[in-house]
């Protein structure tokens, strides 16, 4: 199936925050120029959207940590079910707080009261299929200082028949843009209700697990997941279960399951992670489970770190 396409709806006008801020050094937006990054105390009104949202206060152990100026990256040893087989790669989840533009959606070069500060997940994937090579990336904006949704998800895939590109923007609605080689898939754009986002919860874990989301409610699934099934990218029935150390996420109509295994004292970082669904198509699908066990953990200003004598870093981490 393609990604269904439903009626969209009007733009409206977003409702800005008020912030008291403090100015942090924060990822570099080129080689050179660096960036500031807003802490906030009190936010006031929603994040776009009519609803007011609960605020989240953040403690000073989690200030101390994401606001030092520096990345936090985990590298992960990864089984990846593809085409009814498991195929051996790399994954890496890199964790860095950085401003966030209301408007424009992307992130802020400049300090202004305006900005979000936003808890942003860059997640990485590489494997072969045989001869060719699968790399997939899936950026995650989410709101440090407010219980509400992602702001934004961005997916890509690139093999060799081609890549694929969906972007989720959070506005009045869900605002959906999909690129893809395939003929069914093609360029869409559409709006869709707002549900729990699965690629949040990664981030929501990550200030605090407490708050995630139990029993049974609607989601919509991790965008690689719905390109590499080429499932409609809407909300379906889940279920999340909640544990010490992890926290499981099932989805009955597509037989799949998400255990993601953390850390249970701050900053919660996550060791490992199990999706289970049917993998292959026709005669060949058959339930696997794609694994990934953490290798190592850095804290890091990667973003200069882009000189040959920073290879070695790679080999540390265990990407290479």
């Amino acid at each position: 199936m393609s990604f269904l396409k439903t009626n969209t709806h009007p733009r409206l006008s977003l409702i800005f925050l008020s912030l008291t801020f403090i100015t942090f050094t924060a990822c570099m937006s080129g080689d050179n120029e660096k960036t500031t990054l807003t802490t906030t105390t009190t936010i006031s009104n929603s994040i776009n959207n009519s609803t007011p949202h609960k605020e989240r206060v953040v403690s000073q152990s989690f200030k101390d940590y994401w606001y030092s100026g520096t990345a936090e990256i985990t590298s992960y040893q990864l089984e990846q079910a593809r085409y009814g087989e498991i195929r051996l790669g790399k994954a890496a989840l890199i964790f860095v707080t950085e401003d966030f533009l209301p408007n424009e959606h992307v992130k802020a070069d400049r300090t202004d009261p305006n900005n979000i500060p936003v808890l942003k997940l860059n997640a990485t994937k590489t494997f072969n299929t045989g001869i060719y090579p699968y790399s997939i990336m899936t950026s995650t904006f989410y709101p440090v200082h407010k219980d509400a949704h992602a702001l934004k998800i961005s997916q890509s895939m690139q093999e060799w028949c081609g890549h694929v590109y969906a972007q989720l923007n959070n506005r009045d609605m869900y605002e959906i843009d999909s690129h893809s080689y395939f003929e069914g898939e093609a360029d869409q754009h559409f709006s869709l209700d707002k549900v729990i986002l699965e690629n949040e919860l990664w981030t929501q874990l990550r200030i605090d697990p407490s708050q995630l989301p139990i029993g049974n409610f609607e989601a919509i699934p991790d965008l690689s997941f719905i390109r590499l099934k080429h499932v409609d990218l809407k909300g379906y029935q889940a279920k999340g279960t909640l544990s010490k150390d992890s926290y499981l996420i099932e989805y009955p109509s597509l037989d799949r399951s998400l255990l993601i295994q953390f850390e249970t004292d701050f900053p919660h970082k996550i060791t490992a992670w199990e999706e289970t669904f049917k993998s292959g198509f026709g005669a060949n699908a058959k339930t696997l489970t794609s694994k990934a066990t953490a290798i190592k953990t850095i804290k890091s200003a990667y973003w200069g770190k882009n000189s040959t004598s920073d290879d070695y870093l790679r080999k540390d981490l265990g990407l290479e």
